[in-house]
C-alpha cells in the first residue's frame, strides 16, 4: 500500500530535526573550528595574569602560511590543473577541448585563483574546505534607451520575447524630463532585455555554513546536507520570486548559530552587533532586512512511493520557497588529513594548536624572568624606604632611605639552556607533524655553507616537502579532479549553444554537449619528482638526451616528443605561454610531398650523374691535351739532338783550323 505525499508541516519538522543533529550544528567540530580560528588570529587564550606576560606564539598560523605558497604552485603555477583523458580513438580531439575548456570555465569564468586560495585555506585551519558548484540561469536585465525609431524598428524591437517595454513617447507627443522638452520625432524606448545565459558558477562557502549528517563519509552519500545562509530580502526576490516578509516573519527562525561565525571576525571587530548586522530588520528599509535561508539537500520518500529521492527543500524559518527534485548535491569537499570511514578530516591547526599554547606558555616565562633580570626585584625594611621612589624607574634615580641596607637586590633565577632546547624540539615536533621546517623556510643558513653538498640540501629538502606533497596529492584526488568532473558534466548536460572563447592564444568554437558523458580526468600538478629544480634538471637532461637520439639517427624520438619535453622545460621555468616560445609540430605549416622529394632527390641524382660525365670527358681532354705536349716537347729534343749531331760531324770533318 502506498504512503501520502508528506505534508509540508512533516518536512519542516524533518528538516528541524536533520540541522539539530547535523555536524557543524553548535557541536564539538564547531568548537574545535572555532578555536582554531583563534589560535590563527593568535588571539589571548584567557588565563592570562595581570602584571605578567601576554605573549601569544603563532604557530598555527606560521605553519599554515608555509604552506599555502606550495599548494599553490602546485595546483596553479600552469595553464593547465587537470587533463582529460580520451576514452577511444574517436575522443583525442573532444578530451583535448575539455581540457582547456574546462581549466578556462574555472579559471577565467570564475575567480579561480582566489577559489583555490580561501578552499585551501578553509581546510588548513577548519578540517575541510567547502565550495559549491551549479548551473546558474538566473535572468541578467539591461537597461537600454533608444530615440527617434521607426513604427518598423519598433516592432522589430519589442517583437523581441527578452525585451519588457518600461516607457515608450510616441512620435508628436510631448516628451517627459527623461528626454527633454517638445514634440518627439519617432518613437522614443526605454526597455530592458534579458541578457542571461547559462553559466557555472563556483563559490566558497564558510566552513560555519555548512552542515551535514552526523553519520556521513562524503557528501554526495549523505541522507542531509545544508547550507545556511543571510539573505536580504532583495536576493530572496531575485531567487525565488514574488516573497512577501510577512509569511517569512511568522516563522521564527530561533536556531543558534553559535559563536563559531562570531570568531571569523574577532581579530578586526569587538562589536558582535555589527557582525550579525545588527538585527534580521536593521533599518527601515524593507528590501535589506536579512534572514536566515536553509538550503537543505536531504533523501527522502517525499511521494511515498517507498524509494528514497534527493530533494532540495529551501525554506526561511517555517517557510518553504522551493521544492525540487535534483540530481546531485553541489558541494565540494577536501580536508589535508583524510580520516577513514570520516566525514571531517584533521586541520594542520589540529596538529599544532597544543604547540602553540605549549610554546607561549613557555615564552611568557622567559619573558617575565627576563624583565626580573633587567628591573630586579627587591627587600625593602618596612617603613626604612621610599616606595614611591623604588617604584619609579629611571636612569639615575635616588631611593630615599632610613637606614643602610633598608634596600636589598633579590637574586633573580638566571635563563636556563633546558627552556631553549624545549623550544627548539617542539619546533622539531612542528616539523615532524607538518612538514614545515627551517630549509622549506628558506631560514636555514647552513643550508648555504660550503660543506653542505647540494646533494645533501636536496634530501633535506625533499624529506621536508613529502608531508606538504601528500597534502597535495589529498586536495588532488579528494577534491580539485571532482569538481573539475563537475564542472564538466554541468557544461556537458546544459550549455547547448557553441560559444567562442579564446584557448590556448586560439579563438575555438566549443560545443560541450557533443562531448562523451563521461570522461577519465587527471590532475596536472607535479608530486612526487622531487622540487622545481629538480624537475628542470631532469627535464634538460631528457631533452638533450632526445635531441642527440634524433640527431644520431635513432627512431625512439618524434618531433611532437621533442616538443612535448621543450613545452613542459618552459612551463617549469615559470613562462605561460608557451607559444611565445616554440611551435607545435601539429600547427606547423605542413611537409612537402613524399613523391615531390621523391622526384627533387632523383633529379638531384641524375644532375649528379652528368655533372661526373662532364667531368670525365673534362679530364680526357685534359690528358690528350697533356699527350700533345708531351710528344711535341719530345720532338723538339729530338730536332735538337740531330741539329747537335750535325754539327759536331760538320765539325770532325772540317778539322782543327
Amino acid at each position: 500500500m502506498a504512503k501520502e505525499k508528506i505534508s509540508d508541516e512533516e518536512l519542516i519538522a524533518r528538516i528541524d530535526q536533520e540541522i539539530t543533529d547535523s555536524l557543524g550544528y553548535g557541536d564539538e567540530v564547531s568548537t574545535q573550528r572555532e578555536n582554531a580560528m583563534e589560535y590563527y588570529y593568535g588571539l589571548p587564550f584567557g588565563n592570562e595574569v595581570e602584571g605578567r606576560s601576554h605573549f601569544v606564539d603563532t604557530t598555527v598560523q606560521d605553519t599554515i602560511e608555509w604552506i599555502k605558497p606550495s599548494l599553490m604552485r602546485i595546483f596553479a603555477s600552469g595553464d593547465q590543473m587537470v587533463t582529460f583523458t580520451p576514452t577511444g580513438p574517436e575522443d583525442v580531439d573532444s578530451a583535448k577541448q575539455a581540457t582547456d575548456y574546462v581549466n578556462h570555465v574555472f579559471m577565467k569564468d570564475n575567480p579561480g585563483w582566489e577559489i583555490l586560495y580561501s578552499w585551501f585555506t578553509d581546510a588548513l585551519l577548519q578540517k575541510n574546505g567547502i565550495v559549491k558548484v551549479w548551473w546558474d540561469e538566473s535572468d541578467e536585465w539591461n537597461r537600454e534607451e533608444y530615440k527617434g525609431l521607426t513604427d518598423m524598428e519598433l516592432q522589430a524591437l519589442i517583437s523581441d520575447p527578452r525585451v519588457e517595454v518600461l516607457e515608450h513617447t510616441s512620435p508628436g507627443v510631448e516628451e517627459g524630463d527623461a528626454y527633454g522638452s517638445g514634440p518627439s520625432e519617432g518613437h522614443h524606448v526605454v526597455i530592458t532585455r534579458d541578457t542571461s545565459k547559462g553559466v557555472v558558477r563556483v563559490e566558497n562557502v564558510p566552513p560555519d555554513e555548512f552542515l551535514i549528517s552526523r553519520m556521513s563519509k562524503t557528501i554526495q552519500d549523505s541522507s542531509f546536507v545544508c547550507h545556511r545562509v543571510k539573505k536580504t530580502l532583495t536576493e530572496l526576490r531575485e531567487m525565488y520570486g514574488d516573497v512577501d516578509p510577512d509569511d517569512l516573519s511568522s516563522g521564527s527562525d530561533d536556531r543558534p548559530i553559535g559563536n563559531e561565525r562570531a570568531s571569523r571576525y574577532q581579530f578586526d571587530l569587538s562589536d558582535d552587533s555589527v557582525v550579525w548586522g545588527g538585527g534580521e530588520k536593521h533599518g527601515a528599509d524593507e528590501s535589506m532586512w536579512e534572514y536566515w535561508l536553509h538550503e537543505c539537500f536531504l533523501r527522502m520518500d517525499y511521494d511515498g512511493d517507498g524509494i528514497a529521492e534527493l530533494r532540495k527543500v529551501c525554506l526561511v524559518g517555517s517557510h518553504i520557497l522551493a521544492n525540487e527534485d535534483i540530481d546531485r548535491i553541489p558541494f565540494v569537499s577536501l580536508t589535508p588529513i583524510k580520516i577513514p570511514h570520516k566525514f571531517f578530516g584533521m586541520s594542520i591547526a589540529d596538529l599544532t594548536m597544543d604547540l602553540q599554547l605549549i610554546k607561549s606558555t613557555l615564552m611568557r616565562n622567559l619573558m617575565d624572568n627576563m624583565y626580573n633580570q633587567n628591573f630586579g626585584r627587591y627587600a625593602v625594611l618596612e617603613g626604612q624606604a621610599n616606595l614611591d621612589d623604588l617604584l619609579t624607574q629611571r636612569p639615575g634615580g635616588i631611593v630615599r632611605v632610613k637606614s643602610p641596607n633598608a634596600v636589598m637586590p633579590l637574586a633573580t633565577p638566571p635563563l636556563q639552556n633546558y627552556s631553549f632546547q624545549m623550544l627548539s624540539y617542539l619546533d622539531g615536533v612542528r616539523e615532524s607533524r607538518s612538514g614545515v621546517n627551517s630549509n622549506t623556510q628558506g631560514l636555514n643558513d647552513d643550508a648555504l655553507k660550503s660543506h653542505t653538498t647540494a646533494t645533501a640540501v636536496a634530501q633535506v629538502m625533499t624529506a621536508s616537502q613529502a608531508r606538504v606533497e601528500l597534502i597535495a596529492r589529498n586536495f588532488a584526488e579528494t577534491g580539485v579532479k571532482e569538481l573539475m568532473n563537475v564542472i564538466y558534466e554541468l557544461v556537458q548536460k546544459n550549455q547547448d549553444k557553441e560559444r567562442v572563447v579564446m584557448l590556448n592564444n586560439e579563438w575555438v568554437e566549443v560545443r560541450p554537449d557533443m562531448w562523451r558523458d563521461k570522461m577519465d580526468c587527471s590532475v596536472s600538478v607535479g608530486l612526487g619528482h622531487g622540487n622545481r629544480d629538480q624537475q628542470l634538471m631532469h627535464l634538460s637532461t631528457m631533452l638533450n638526451f632526445a635531441s642527440q637520439a634524433m640527431s644520431g639517427g635513432l627512431r625512439i624520438v618524434t618531433e611532437q616528443n621533442l616538443y612535448n619535453m621543450g613545452a613542459a622545460l618552459i612551463k617549469n621555468m615559470g613562462f605561460q605561454n608557451v607559444h611565445d616560445f616554440l611551435t607545435d609540430p601539429e600547427q606547423a605549416p605542413p611537409k612537402p610531398d613524399a613523391q615531390q622529394d621523391l622526384d627533387k632527390a632523383e633529379m638531384q641524382l641524375k644532375k649528379g650523374e652528368l655533372d661526373i660525365k662532364i667531368a670525365e670527358v673534362q679530364i680526357k681532354q685534359q690528358k690528350l691535351q697533356m699527350d700533345a705536349a708531351e710528344a711535341q716537347v719530345d720532338a723538339q729534343l729530338k730536332m735538337a739532338e740531330l741539329q747537335l749531331e750535325r754539327e759536331q760531324k760538320r765539325a770532325v770533318a772540317i778539322g782543327p783550323t
